[in-house]
């Protein structure tokens, strides 16, 4: 096989970078063809016994090897990158393989482009890598799992790192403020939330997570989102799915801002939401487990035609026996939950998005627009369209 050819177009089909390389160096660099510079290894060779395996050297810059059984030569595959590359990571790349500075805006371009990959993502490239120059299929799970050089040199640089901070007293501070607000939010208490956050003299973490400032403030509130969705917000009985696409969405909306000022005003916003809508969830202490059952299939399908029946089958139960147990353990009937729940969405629907009043009552599946409007009126002493007018955060449309 020709090897150069692969690499090539390798690179050309899935724009991720790839080298070819053997002892006595670089046999070709797609970068460095695409760039017009000499190529570069910027991660070396080692012995290994893993084929194929990771290969990095900087926690954000990942690499991947496979080595050619018939040559002994090596694909390297990478850099690739979680997150685009913000300048620190690009100068850190540029100082790794020894870059001609004048180029900076050329290597930059160049390295924006290659696509954004998880770990597994990036390890499928190297499982199907090793299969076409090795003949051979090896897991991803598998992959994953190895514990190479790098590996044990990791975490080598782990422990010196642990020890250096205990000897400089770099320590984190007391966790019971963070505690506090993930417990606010699981009770679904706003106001003890705000006291706890107003409270705080630094952030909620000041550990390190990232090279620069803007990462650093990103990962954080990567952290932060994730462990108020599944330590506040799914055990204080918001909809665990509704809850995870909640944290998607503010983890999106993290990412695309460039300032720290913002994305720490969107943490205070998220957390405050996530609040607040598990106490809209809240789900009264000492219920059984059949009964929470219950509630979660309710609320997982506000917008479809959902009736009693449907939620004594999901839990295995005759209907007699569901209706009897919700009614007893909660005090009001399973069709009256399921109105409130669609009432509810059809609140969130009002104030957050520009859909009309009928196709609010046809996503929800009430019979008609007329029925929704009055069920409505009935629960909130408030029109659809006056609660619209109210808490609108779009431009609403006219009905």
């Amino acid at each position: 096989m020709d090897y150069i050819a692969f690499c090539k177009n390798y690179f050309t089909v899935t724009n991720l970078p790839v080298n070819l390389v053997n002892d006595d160096g670089v046999l070709y660099s797609s970068l460095g063809d695409l760039l017009g510079i000499p190529a570069s290894n910027p991660i070396g060779l080692y012995p290994s016994e893993y084929n194929p395996e990771f290969r990095a050297q900087d926690p954000d810059i990942v690499y991947g090897s496979v080595r050619i059984e018939a040559t002994g030569d090596y694909i390297m595959l990478g850099p690739a990158f979680s997150f685009t590359p913000d300048e620190e990571l690009i100068r850190r790349y540029m100082h790794e393989c020894a870059s001609p500075f004048h180029l900076r805006e050329e290597i930059a371009e160049a390295l924006c482009s290659i696509p954004l990959l998880s770990q597994t993502q990036f390890c499928r490239h190297l499982v199907l890598i090793h299969q076409c120059v090795n003949g051979k299929l090896i897991s991803v799970s598998e992959l994953m799992m190895q514990k190479s050089e790098y590996h044990f040199r990791r975490e080598e640089r782990h422990m010196e790192a642990i020890t250096e901070n205990l000897e400089q007293e770099r320590l984190h501070k007391n966790i019971r403020p963070e505690q506090e607000i993930y417990a606010a939010i699981r009770q679904g208490n706003p106001e003890t939330l705000k006291d706890t956050l107003l409270s705080l003299s630094t952030g909620i973490y000041d550990g390190k997570l990232a090279q620069t400032p803007l990462r650093q403030i990103k990962n954080l509130f990567i952290s932060t989102a994730t462990k108020a969705t599944t330590l506040g917000a799914i055990p204080g009985g918001m909809d665990s799915e509704r809850a995870y696409q909640l944290m998607d969405l503010y983890i999106q909306e993290c990412e695309k801002m460039q300032s720290i000022d913002t994305i720490q005003a969107l943490q205070y916003t998220m957390l405050m939401d996530l609040c607040q809508k598990t106490g809209e969830y809240k789900v009264p202490l000492g219920i059984s487990s059949e009964v929470n059952d219950c509630i979660n299939f309710i609320r997982s399908r506000v917008n479809s035609a959902i009736n009693v029946e449907d939620v004594a089958e999901h839990i295995h139960r005759s209907v007699s026996y569901t209706t009897k147990k919700f009614k007893s353990e909660l005090g009001f009937t399973m069709g009256a939950f399921i109105t409130r729940c669609k009432l509810e969405e059809a609140k969130s629907l009002l104030a957050y998005s520009d859909k009309s009043l009928a196709e609010i009552s046809s996503y929800l599946c009430f019979s008609n627009q007329a029925h929704f409007q009055n069920l409505f009126k009935k629960h909130y002493d408030v029109t659809p369209m006056k609660y619209r007018r109210k808490h609108h955060v779009l431009h609403a449309p006219q009905e």
